[in-house]
């Protein structure tokens, strides 16, 4: 994909989604990954009092930082599946203010989707959107604050959130108008 978007590829329709609702075609869920193996040796040495509700709270901050991280990291790198509402508009939801875009993993999500809207019969159009041009390019050319929600309604489902480090900086909603954190 280019960056001025001239060779979007024509929008794709899901004409199995009935199909896949009512059990004809088989729905694949992933199997989950399993966690990884905790490390074994400590390059820090261990502070001599035990280990206080605080550090045990910063610890778990930590790896789930790192933890979304590494996610935000795979959905920018990954091609998403961005349906469309019948205006020709991507298709959104607003929640709290902020709208967000859905995006979804993979035809078998965009279907339960659809499943749990009771609007598995009618046909869906998608296009193919790397994650990283929906949340640098999409996100700030909506209306007010944005994000990307993926494979909503799911439980595997992530939000990207319109903060910094996510988004681009002049759409980011917790970064003032000098660029400082704190609230707009």
């Amino acid at each position: 994909m280019t960056g001025n978007g001239d060779d979007v590829p024509e929008p794709q329709r899901i004409s199995r989604l009935a199909e896949l609702a009512d059990g004809s075609v088989p729905v694949t869920v992933p199997e989950p990954e399993a966690a990884p193996a905790p490390p074994t040796a400590r390059t820090v040495p261990e502070p001599e009092a035990g280990p206080g509700p605080e550090s045990e709270a910063g610890d778990e901050v930590a790896v789930a930082r790192r933890e979304f991280a590494r996610l935000l990291g795979e959905f920018r790198r990954t091609a998403v599946l961005v349906p469309f509402d019948d205006s020709e508009s991507m298709w959104t939801a607003d929640f709290n203010g902020v709208r967000w875009i859905c995006a979804f993993s993979d035809e078998d999500a965009l279907a339960r989707f659809a499943v749990a809207r009771s609007e598995a019969g009618r046909e869906w159009t998608y296009r193919t959107v790397l994650g990283a041009r929906l949340l640098d390019v999409m996100v700030p050319m909506l209306p007010g604050p944005g994000g990307v929600a993926l494979d909503a309604g799911s439980a595997d489902g992530a939000l990207f959130p319109p903060v910094a480090g996510i988004v681009p900086d002049e759409v980011a909603v917790d970064l003032g108008e000098d660029g400082e954190a704190g609230a707009r």
